[in-house]
């Protein structure tokens, strides 16, 4: 029987554990992981996995394209695919960051709770990967959307980045303070906090009685968490009058949906899962 070979090409000097861990649970019979890739030094390691199976056997091959960094990543993303030819091509899966399942999972529980189309919806630390495609995936379902930032140029960068990607530009915040951030969501229905470990964005006063907000979600599981007065482990739980969701509720669907579209690498030779329709994913499995 032919194995299922899964190739981490991670942008950081070490390949991540957490994604060789979550290709073996997708299904993957073996996991070789290549730290440091590039989108300069990744043509040798594509050309491995096009160029050893026949055309029958290529669904059994799959790159995975992580790392920290969702810009290097994209990088590599875009040069695994300039290399692919004819049926010279296997499936490919982007994820740096976690970014895709963890944005399309807190947005897809979001989505399943309320309707999103026409609500305002501002993601906290929105700059980052995980922000920036949680923005992406609220403008999909039809909401305004506003990113913040404790700088107001980098917020103005990755309002760019989005555009670029995704042909919308959220409106661009500064926030350099929990006073700044308070005034951001005070006319939001929806808040989606992307901000890193131990990185407080908003106190419960800030949030608890609004009359306007009605959809929150953390993606910050470890104290402190990013929207104080929400419980890592709440799933679509009321508090304060709002349906919020913490880090760990929407985490047993990113790892779900993680492990799904590993299965699904598996499936034919010529699957490209990004953004798009890893969030389609996502919804179906919410």
């Amino acid at each position: 029987m032919t194995k299922k070979l899964l190739f981490l090409l991670d942008t950081d000097p070490a390949p991540s554990v957490f994604d060789t861990v979550v290709g073996y649970d997708g299904g993957a019979d073996r996991v070789v992981g290549y730290g440091g890739v590039t989108a300069e030094n990744a043509g040798p390691l594509v050309d491995g996995t096009i160029f050893t199976r026949g055309p029958k056997e290529k669904q059994y091959t799959a790159i995975f394209v992580g790392g920290s960094s969702m810009i290097a990543g994209e990088a590599v993303f875009a040069a695994v695919k300039k290399r692919f030819f004819a049926n010279f091509r296997v499936s490919v899966m982007l994820d740096s960051n976690g970014s895709n399942t963890t944005a399309a999972a807190g947005v897809a529980l979001l989505a399943k709770a309320k309707p999103l189309k026409g609500k305002t919806a501002v993601v906290l630390a929105g700059t980052g990967p995980v922000g920036m495609r949680a923005a992406a995936m609220l403008h999909s379902e039809g909401a305004e959307v506003a990113i913040t930032s404790r700088s107001k140029q980098r917020a103005e960068a990755a309002a760019k980045a989005i555009k670029d990607r995704f042909g919308f530009a959220p409106v661009p915040l500064e926030t350099r303070d929990n006073a700044a951030r308070a005034a951001a969501i005070k006319d939001a229905d929806a808040v989606f906090a992307a901000g890193a470990i131990g990185a407080p964005l908003l106190s419960e006063k800030d949030w608890q009685d609004s009359p306007k907000i009605e959809l929150m979600a953390d993606c910050n599981a470890q104290p402190p968490l990013g929207i104080a007065g929400i419980e890592a482990t709440d799933k679509a739980k009321e508090r304060h009058g709002k349906i919020v969701i913490g880090a760990l509720g929407l985490g047993g669907l990113k790892l779900k949906l993680h492990r799904a579209c590993i299965g699904q690498l598996f499936e034919s030779s010529d699957q490209l899962l990004d953004a798009e329709n890893i969030y389609a994913q996502a919804k179906s499995l919410a």
